[in-house]
């Protein structure tokens, strides 16, 4: 019988939860989840979701939500009934957490803001989102930003004929290669495309609201409502900021590391700050033959590099490179010990106000 009690009061481990895509990728995964994973059509892992995926054709009603690990309970239930021992006073934790590997170039796509959300989907969250780049293939590669400035006519014009030329769209943005370690913030409106070659980790607003006006995704031809996610097209396209152009756009999104303490062996940085975005913010902490307490919660943990120890309610759990678990509210003191260095990345809900 499961302990409810024991669940919300330490750290909550997940089942695998790989999400279907149109996209080839997962190749990557093998090395950091430690699994036989190969690429395929199933290139993302949906890291402690509430959120269901959007996809012409579903496993089930709960692809993309996550399932407590060794219990039939899945993550947006347990939200839902026990919302003050997760959240604390928050209403929503406002985050959605996922690791992605694709073997290709993805479609050039936009996501909508919050205002645009409200109007035409009836949601009070757009997709503002982050990346930080785990691990590469060779000449990996994002595109991000228009390479100039373009009018909604000429970005028309470029989607039907990506029709017949599979790489008009890429053509418009700038290409950027890139190496594990980079980060970037993708602000709502923001022009891009995740290239071939990338295992990024990324922390987005918890929806699935991507509009992709681009006729194939490699050899997979996309309909309208895969482009479009049901909106017409001239409505949907206004989701693009053509002013977000050149070196510019590439400075608005690439961020640096920010030193927030060293001390007592753990090195504590700021990925994603609340002065990037209200929306979430992302912290890393590389802790060397010692161990921290781990004091931001509700919060999600992902393990990036090295192996450790989870500790709490005289508990222990060994953790490595791609797992991850969340920390509600109520959890009782948690630490987390080094063997030898380890690297995890705390995904942090938004500002409340």
């Amino acid at each position: 019988m499961t302990d409810i009690k024991q669940i919300l009061h330490g750290p909550i481990f997940f089942e695998k939860n790989r999400v279907g895509r149109v996209y080839t990728g997962g190749a990557l995964f093998a090395d950091f989840f430690d699994d036989d994973s190969t690429d395929g059509f199933e290139p993302e892992e949906w890291v402690a979701s509430s959120v269901k995926a959007i996809n012409k054709v579903s496993k089930g009603e709960k692809e993309g939500v996550s399932q407590i690990r060794g219990t039939d309970l899945y993550f947006d239930d347990l939200l839902r009934d026990h919302a003050n021992d997760l959240l604390g006073d928050r209403k929503a934790f406002g985050v959605l957490t996922k690791v992605l590997d694709s073997a290709i170039r993805l479609p050039a796509q936009a996501h909508p803001d919050k205002a645009f959300s409200r109007k035409y989907f009836s949601s009070d969250y757009g997709k503002a989102e982050s990346w930080i780049v785990l691990g590469c293939r060779k000449d990996a590669c994002l595109y991000f930003g228009f390479n100039k400035e373009y009018t909604k006519e000429e970005f028309k014009a470029a989607v039907e004929t990506s029709n017949t030329d599979k790489n008009a769209m890429e053509r418009l943005l700038n290409k950027i290669p890139v190496q594990p370690g980079d980060v970037f913030f993708v602000p709502a409106k923001m022009a891009h495309a995740i290239g071939s070659g990338c295992l990024i980790l990324e922390v987005q607003e918890p929806t699935d609201f991507t509009i992709q006006p681009e006729y194939y995704c490699g050899d997979y031809r996309l309909n309208d409502r895969e482009m479009y996610i049901g909106l017409d097209a001239d409505t949907a396209l206004d989701v693009f900021d053509f002013s977000l152009w050149g070196d510019a756009a590439i400075a608005k999104g690439r961020k640096q590391p920010k030193l927030l303490y060293e001390k007592n062996g753990v090195t504590a940085e700021a990925l994603i700050t609340y002065e990037d975005t209200p929306c979430f913010a992302v912290e890393r902490y590389t802790v060397k033959k010692s161990g921290m307490e781990l004091n931001k919660k509700p919060a999600v943990y992902m393990v990036t590099e090295g192996e450790g120890t989870v500790c709490c309610n005289g508990k222990e759990q060994a953790v490595r490179r791609g797992d991850y678990f969340f920390l509600p509210h109520s959890a009782s003191k948690t630490e987390l010990k080094a063997q030898g260095t380890v690297t995890v990345v705390a995904c942090l809900p938004p500002v409340q106000g």
